[in-house]
């Protein structure tokens, strides 16, 4: 079994980002978009996020290279979601079934509580996504419900799944 090392991402490691999402975009339904951003794109995104100080993590091997990365946004742009976040895990191919986004997941949810976050969400395109749901099953999350036919990808209809988790004191005090 490779060492693998999990961290907050690195500049350096944008292009091997860039190269697993848009392996995910066009061969997954993770994600509904349907065309690759490019690594301008890509770096512009993860620049959002850590100005906002939320984490950008990635699982590397002893080598370097990047087998998954996760990070947080926010979950809906209005001020009364600002204690909510969204969680959004990919893994290079291959690389499924080794543990790897569930370490991810838990240290968004560690990182996540520390900064005072009270809930995260799961989006999970395809209800028959079984690893990840169960994966955030694992870590936490309730299901809450199944959209159907939210989006149209690779000649299909895919449903969404609906997961969430409280953080902290989840819904049992007031934010600060």
């Amino acid at each position: 079994m490779q060492a693998m090392m999990l961290r907050d991402s690195l500049d350096a490691d944008l292009p091997a980002i860039t190269a697993i999402y848009a392996h995910a975009v066009l061969h997954g339904l993770a994600s509904f978009e349907l065309d690759p951003p490019d690594a301008s794109e890509m770096a512009a995104r993860r620049e959002r996020i850590l100005e906002r100080g939320d984490p950008y993590l990635v699982v590397a091997d002893s080598n370097g290279g990047v087998l998954g990365y996760a990070h947080v946004g926010p979950y809906r742009p209005r001020p009364a979601y600002r204690f909510t976040v969204e969680d959004s895990i990919y893994l290079a191919p291959g690389q499924q079934g080794k543990g790897i986004g569930r370490r991810l997941l838990s240290s968004l949810i560690e990182r996540c509580e520390a900064i005072g976050y009270r809930r995260m969400i799961a989006v999970i395109g395809d209800s028959a996504n079984a690893a990840s749901i169960a994966m955030h099953a694992a870590c936490g999350f309730q299901n809450v419900g199944v959209i159907p036919a939210l989006g149209w990808k690779h000649g299909r209809w895919v449903d969404t799944v609906l997961m969430h988790r409280p953080l902290g004191d989840g819904d049992g005090s007031a934010p600060t």
